[in-house]
């Protein structure tokens, strides 16, 4: 397969040479990078990995990464959401970083990414039969949930204000979705 762009394909070794650190995705051959996002975008990460980690460790459920951490799917793409859920059932996948396809894949909107995780990253979770996925915009300050059945997503749900957000993949998961754009102080 050939880029858009006419060159040759990169490869997971074109990623790896880019070193630690750098903010890139390797998608349909083509190398990917990303300015860091801001603080809302920060925000909302920070206040999901809490939340979750607190769950998933109350319950024993799995293990919560954020960004950045590479996730190698089965298409041979190498992609680094903002969040991921492993369950204890899929905990096989993790290695020296994920290695498969995580229950729950979580991309916060920025304004450089917005249109890309909403439509090439979907196809591309979707292609890979991530079970869920997240799409959180800051602006709009809501948590739209997709749930993948036969090759694509369906919206599962959109959370705002004082909704409480569930989740497939994490069963017994109360999070409002007001809490996830909510400054903590001290």
């Amino acid at each position: 397969m050939v880029p858009a762009t006419g060159h040759p394909p990169k490869t997971v070794e074109d990623l790896l040479a880019l070193g630690e650190g750098v903010r890139a995705e390797l998608v349909a051959g083509e190398i990917v990078m990303t300015p860091a996002p801001g603080l809302p975008h920060q925000r909302a990460v920070l206040n999901l990995a809490l939340s979750l980690t607190a769950w998933a460790d109350r319950e024993g459920a799995g293990e919560v990464f954020v960004a950045p951490v590479d996730v190698y799917l089965p298409s041979g793409d190498v992609v680094e959401p903002d969040l991921v859920f492993v369950s204890s059932a899929r905990r096989e996948i993790l290695k020296d970083q994920v290695r498969g396809v995580p229950d729950v894949v979580v991309e916060v909107l920025s304004p450089s990414n917005a249109a890309r995780d909403r439509s090439l990253k979907r196809a591309l979770y979707a292609c890979n039969g991530v079970p869920e996925y997240w799409i959180v915009d800051p602006v709009g300050r809501t948590v739209e949930v997709l749930r993948h059945a036969r090759g694509s997503y369906s919206r599962a749900g959109l959370y705002g204000g004082e909704d409480s957000l569930v989740s497939a993949c994490m069963q017994g998961l109360v999070l409002s979705a007001a809490a996830v754009f909510t400054r903590r102080l001290g």
